[in-house]
């Protein structure tokens, strides 16, 4: 066995826990997992049976934490794992595999496959069998602020161009105040309007908010990779810069693995509980709402649907709230087939798009996003995951759909009541 392989081998040794171990015995190879399978439903491909994506844990399950596998392993009969088993994996753990969690869900024995996948990935990762693009991610990130590179002149940048615009000022590190807000690469890059939607919401809710220069990007490579050690760095990074500002809450920005990492993922990463709450952006709105303190005037009247970010409804709760919100202001909203805790993912999640080795497989899954919106032809769609809306932006164009693509907060900012 390689060193490399070896490397791997004991990382997956170190995920079997109670549960793995639980999961594995109980699996009765029913397939159900397939079916919720994006990359499988559209490939017809039994290799992307969700179960199957974890065969190498298995095999170490079996091979070390079985009676008969380990008897077999005495006799020199135990399946050993090579470098080309890794190199096998690593196309259908990081290339067909989102972690949207469908399987999950339709487990009929209870099996969290998604977890098992995450397990899956620290074994590739610590054997060297990752995509070229998360590692550099992931590198970049941890020497620096962003998974894109050096982002603080652009934060600035951005921020400056959102208070001229909506005449609010927006102040970075200022202690004492309501919320930490944290951004996604791909907004500060892409989608920097959301800065002064939050301005504008903000303003008129009296809510006291800020930015940290030192913790301003929320995205977690460490989750997506498989890398513990990573995700617990880029978590805990955030959290030294709320509590040295004395803030109650994080928002969480409209992405979804950033959430997963904040909310729910980062006490156990660090080890302790927060002094403070997170919240997803969506659940604020939401709240404000309830609380009266956003106010809206008019409604959209384009026919406008909404796709579910798995990582935001599905894995994390929030299914309710965008929907009160977008029908404050959308005059003509539809659900898609699915709509909700099952939806499809965009395709692109996990990784899965920084990865350009996976682009025909993404392609391919797409077209099961493409029928459900076919079916009801909308003239926008609306998402509150910023790599869900740049997915669905180029998928579209790909696929020559014209349709545009929305964010939830600056669709919300856009219908504020003008109080001055």
């Amino acid at each position: 066995m390689s060193a490399s392989a070896e490397r791997g081998v004991n990382a997956l040794r170190e995920q079997v826990d109670a549960p793995v171990a639980s999961f594995f015995s109980s699996c009765v190879n029913c397939g159900l997992c397939a079916d919720a399978c994006i990359f499988f439903h559209e490939t017809d491909d039994p290799q992307y049976t969700p179960i199957r994506k974890v065969e190498l844990l298995r095999r170490v399950w079996e091979n070390e934490y079985t009676l008969f596998g380990r008897l077999k392993s005495m006799a020199g009969l135990g399946n050993k794992i090579t470098d080309e088993d890794f190199s096998e994996a690593e196309r259908l753990v990081y290339d067909s595999c989102t972690m949207c969690g469908r399987c999950t869900m339709v487990c009929p024995v209870g099996n969290d496959i998604t977890l098992m996948i995450r397990k899956m990935r620290e074994g590739m990762s610590a054997a060297g069998h990752a995509p070229v693009e998360l590692i550099g991610a992931a590198k970049r990130h941890t020497n620096g602020n962003s998974p894109m590179g050096d982002l603080s002149k652009a934060i600035q940048v951005q921020v400056k161009h959102a208070s001229a615009e909506t005449g609010i000022e927006i102040e970075f590190d200022k202690p004492g105040m309501d919320y930490l807000v944290i951004l996604s690469a791909q907004e500060i890059a892409e989608y920097p309007e959301v800065i002064g939607a939050m301005a504008k919401i903000f303003k008129q809710a009296g809510v006291t908010w800020t930015i940290s220069l030192e913790a301003f990007e929320a995205t977690n490579v460490g989750i997506q990779i498989g890398n513990r050690d990573v995700a617990k760095y880029l978590v805990t990074r955030v959290v030294e810069a709320a509590e040295r500002l004395g803030v109650k809450k994080v928002i969480s920005p409209e992405c979804g693995h950033a959430y997963q990492a904040m909310r729910w993922e980062g006490p156990n990463l660090i080890g302790r509980e927060y002094d403070f709450e997170v919240v997803h952006i969506i659940e604020l709105l939401d709240q404000l709402r309830a609380e009266g303190k956003l106010k809206t005037s008019g409604k959209d009247s384009d026919k406008i649907t909404f796709h579910d970010p798995c990582q935001i409804n599905r894995r994390g709760g929030i299914n309710k709230e965008p929907r009160r919100l977008l029908n404050m202001v959308a005059e003509n909203f539809v659900e898609t087939d699915d709509a909700g805790t099952m939806n499809w993912c965009c395709s692109a999640g996990g990784g899965v798009g920084a990865n350009e080795r996976a682009a025909d497989l993404k392609n391919a899954a797409f077209q099961l996003k493409k029928r459900q919106f076919e079916k009801v032809a909308p003239d926008k769609i609306v998402t509150m995951c910023a790599f869900c809306h740049h997915t669905l932006e180029n998928a579209l164009e790909d696929n020559d759909m014209d349709i545009e693509v929305a964010g939830l907060t600056e669709m919300m900012a856009e219908y504020l009541v003008d109080e001055d």
